[in-house]
């Protein structure tokens, strides 16, 4: 079978971060062969928040009037993934549905973009873990013809930094107000990379040949969080190149879309869209290039991005100013392994830079840059179930040269199945 699974996703990531092999449940149900795969995980993550804190909007290094302990997942969330596949009149076809669930309390809805009001109570008795719900897709196609993804699954821009990023199996920024997103921590997401999401797309994924293979997608339209969107009139673009050769692997990916707010958003001003009064647009377009190397027990990994109208952290999270003039950003992520017997020790750096526009000079307040470093151990204890440690230092820069650092420890458990 030739389509993207969320098995294949787990694949991705035991292969780049030797972890626990996703050893899938396979279950024949007539001409369907069905599995079930997933995993569950729990940390620890105590962090030291900075206490005389400067105004950097946007930043991600803690910012608290004591320290923060919690017990919750890491980057990734628990997950259970059902997938179906068979082979109809010449065609691959199959199906998944990824269920994500947290083990924080949060019952705003969604988990990660919590209902807010005005006394935040934090974790209470009667609450409720979230669900969420990242992947409904079905695959069709062949080795000849390649294959067709239609529904919600990741996204291409930038996927390859996460999937490749040591702390997706651990924690990695912690955060200290717990949890934000609410079912999982930072990792190295707006420290070093725009995070992926998982989108609604219609995709075609070419056949590999000599190692290489394309990928290109039409996407719903995202809007500008936290602003009024207009209607969009046209689609999200998204494509992606990959290119493998023994140890050597190597991708580019981009992203292109129109982005339309509506003229009665209050983050706006007067002057954003003039006499006029008609929606406010302009265009976001964002690249990565990477790729990984692999020799013997040592391995390193590198992925540079650079966009414009895109923002940081979140695809289209602070990518204009009050006027509508878009914002530059870029950043980069390194990263670098080595394995003696069963464990795994890790050191990666990475930063996120949110070019300012004269307006935010003029205010000094807005991040400019969030960056990162984290040193880890991944302990196998068996073939499925890691001990994980980590140690990680986040620091967040304004327009004016202001700074706030953060610090957080973690140890946990990782089970896949």
């Amino acid at each position: 079978m030739r389509f993207r699974t969320a098995t294949a996703v787990l694949a991705v990531v035991g292969a780049a971060l030797g972890a626990p092999a996703a050893h899938a449940i396979t279950v024949k149900a007539g001409k369907w062969d069905l599995t079930f795969n997933g995993n569950v995980n729990a940390h620890y993550i105590y962090s030291e928040c900075e206490k005389h804190p400067s105004i950097v909007a946007g930043g991600l290094a803690c910012v608290a009037s004591s320290s923060s302990s919690a017990v919750s997942n890491g980057l990734l969330p628990a997950a259970l993934t059902i997938g179906g596949s068979t082979v109809q009149s010449g065609y691959d076809i199959g199906f998944t549905f990824g269920l994500y669930p947290g083990i924080s309390t949060n019952d705003g809805g969604s988990p990660n973009l919590q209902s807010i009001s005005s006394i935040d109570y934090g974790h209470t008795a009667l609450g409720t873990a979230g669900l969420d719900v990242r992947q409904a897709f079905l695959t069709v196609g062949n080795k000849s013809m390649g294959t067709i993804m239609a529904g919600r699954n990741i996204g291409l821009f930038a996927s390859d930094a996460i999937l490749n990023d040591m702390t997706l199996l651990g924690v990695g920024a912690g955060n200290g107000n717990y949890a934000s997103p609410a079912n999982t921590s930072l990792g190295s997401i707006g420290l070093g990379y725009i995070y992926t999401d998982w989108l609604s797309q219609i995709d075609y994924t070419t056949p590999t040949v000599h190692g290489a293979n394309a990928t290109v997608g039409i996407f719903d339209p995202l809007n500008t969080l936290g602003q009024v969107p207009a209607n969009h009139s046209s689609p999200g673009l998204q494509a992606k190149v990959t290119y493998t050769r023994g140890p050597l692997y190597l991708s580019a990916s981009g992203l292109y879309q129109k982005q339309r707010i509506g003229c009665s958003d209050p983050s706006l001003s007067i002057a954003a869209c003039g006499l006029s009064q008609t929606n406010l647009q302009y265009s976001s377009a964002a690249f990565d290039i990477g790729g990984k190397y692999t020799s013997g027990p040592f391995q390193v990994m590198g992925w540079y991005y650079r966009g414009s109208g895109v923002g940081t952290t979140g695809l289209f999270v602070l990518s204009n100013d009050s006027l509508g003039h878009p914002r530059d950003s870029e950043g980069f992520i390194a990263q670098a392994t080595y394995t003696v017997g069963k464990t795994k020790f890790g050191l990666n750096y990475g930063e996120s830079k949110l070019d300012p526009t004269t307006l935010d000079r003029a205010n000094g307040l807005l991040v400019e840059m969030n960056n990162k470093w984290t040193a880890g151990i991944y302990h196998h204890l068996t073939p499925l179930l890691m001990l994980v440690g980590e140690f990680s230092r986040i620091q967040s820069t304004n327009d004016a040269g202001q700074k706030n650092s953060s610090w957080n420890v973690n140890a946990g458990l990782f089970l896949s199945f």
